[in-house]
């Protein structure tokens, strides 16, 4: 039988546990927010010059691009990431 002593001991090693996994989590989120942004400037500004800078008509492409480039890298890191059930 547990004493309340061991009991918060317990709990306190839990959060401890949670909070460093939500801080890796967000500090990893934020990287990758970082990178996509730059990848969106590279994007956007090679859009314009390919459009000869019509302004909406790149913003459109531009996303279109980003669109399809993210859904690969979701679909990608969602095989690579997932872990598959075990089949008994």
């Amino acid at each position: 039988m547990f004493t309340k002593k061991q009991l918060a001991e317990e709990k306190v090693k839990a959060f401890e546990k949670e909070l460093k996994s939500s801080v890796g989590t967000a500090i990893t989120a934020a990287f990758g927010f970082l990178m996509a942004l730059t990848w969106r400037d590279l994007i956007v500004g090679f859009i314009e010059k390919v459009s000869g800078e019509i302004a909406f008509g790149g913003q459109v492409i531009s996303a279109l691009i980003v669109t399809v480039i993210c859904v690969f890298g979701i679909m990608i890191s969602a095989k690579l990431l997932i872990p598959k059930n075990s089949e008994k």
